[in-house]
């Protein structure tokens, strides 16, 4: 891995160790510190010390590794939602109906938001401009499963197909988004994940064709 820094006004290129040297452990503890810091302060006020500190590394790993607080943090939200877009990808494929495709799919992404509120909250401090440093919101994979399935559905005749495929992306995305944000703020005792079957009617009666 390569990052760049400027010093005097010149760009300077510093070559990082690979992530796959790092102890795994260590790097599960450095996860944790990012997602508790970031979820918890404003993201100016985090330093490299304090995610040392917190995750019991040394400052020298961690310039070592990821070379600056930015890449730091962009390459921490990958590998968390790396983990999540590989769940999603394969509860889109490999089933028959397309209702029951996205409905695994959406328990997915609230499992997530309970399961993972500290990186909801993180995401949520990203501004809109710099959502492509994080690779899901590029990931072809993910996208292209996704759209196969929209496709699919207004092929079949139940999706909405009187709207473009990235539409109902953009609306299916949007009510995750939305609803686990706003969970989480309220902090809401009870899990997303309880009110599923409800939330699920409310989504398909959004994106499927009208009657």
């Amino acid at each position: 891995m390569k990052t760049t820094s400027q010093v005097d006004g010149v760009t300077e290129a510093r070559h990082l160790s690979p992530l796959s040297a790092m102890r795994p452990a260590t790097l599960d503890n450095i996860e944790k510190a990012v997602r508790k810091l970031f979820a918890g302060f404003d993201a100016n006020e985090v330093t490299m010390a304090q995610i040392a500190k917190t995750a019991n590394v040394s400052l020298q790993t961690l310039y070592k590794y990821f070379g600056d607080k930015q890449t730091l943090f962009y390459t921490i939200m990958d590998r968390v939602l790396g983990r999540l877009a590989s769940r999603m990808i394969d509860h889109l494929q490999g089933i028959d109906s397309v209702e029951e495709r996205l409905r695994k799919t959406l328990w997915v992404c609230f499992d997530f938001v309970d399961s993972h509120p500290d990186a909801v909250m993180v995401l949520y401090s990203v501004s809109e401009l710099h959502f492509r440093n994080i690779a899901i919101y590029e990931n072809k994979e993910l996208i292209d499963a996704f759209l196969t399935v929209l496709e699919d559905g207004q092929t079949r005749g139940v999706l909405n197909d009187t709207v473009p495929l990235y539409t109902l992306f953009d609306v299916f995305m949007g009510f995750i988004n939305r609803l686990g944000l706003m969970h989480i703020i309220r902090q809401t005792e009870t899990p997303i994940i309880a009110e599923f079957d409800a939330l699920f009617v409310i989504l398909w009666r959004a994106i499927s064709k009208p009657e």
